[in-house]
């Protein structure tokens, strides 16, 4: 079961991939200049920083560029989309319901990479990643496996 979660069997056709990789760049991209912003500013921000859920802005900020740069990385990649993308949710749902107060404008982008996110989860990697390249190394390997038998 865990394993259908990872490398989900549906939405694999090329255009539905190629949109997914278009989104996963482009998003992925947006956000790692987020991280990268935050990297720059390391010190001026860590002053400052809203503390969510009494971590301290040190602890939030460094919470904040993992999700920001780290998640992007493997988001851009394909590699472990799924996993890679809960805490960049959970992050987005934070600044948009706690940080924002669930405001607008103020929370406009949060709440648009929170619903992008949420998509890129439900419909996973698509066929242009490395997780479409492990699943299909996996089901080689299992074939070759059960045709030895």
């Amino acid at each position: 079961m865990f394993y259908n979660f990872l490398f989900p069997k549906a939405f694999k056709g090329t255009g539905v991939s190629v949109v997914i990789l278009i989104f996963r760049v482009v998003f992925g991209v947006l956000f790692l200049l987020h991280g990268v912003d935050k990297m720059s500013d390391f010190q001026a921000l860590s002053e400052n920083y809203p503390s969510v859920m009494g971590l301290g802005s040190y602890m939030t900020l460094m919470i904040t560029i993992f999700c920001e740069f780290c998640c992007s990385l493997f988001l851009i990649a394909g590699l472990l989309v799924r996993l890679m993308v809960l805490p960049m949710i959970l992050a987005m749902a934070v600044a948009f319901f706690d940080v924002h107060d669930a405001m607008m404008p103020e929370g406009e982008l949060s709440l648009i990479y929170l619903i992008v996110f949420i998509i890129l989860y439900l419909v996973g990697p698509g066929r242009f990643s490395f997780d479409y390249l492990i699943d299909s190394r996996f089901r080689k390997d299992k074939e070759e496996t059960r045709l030895s038998k």
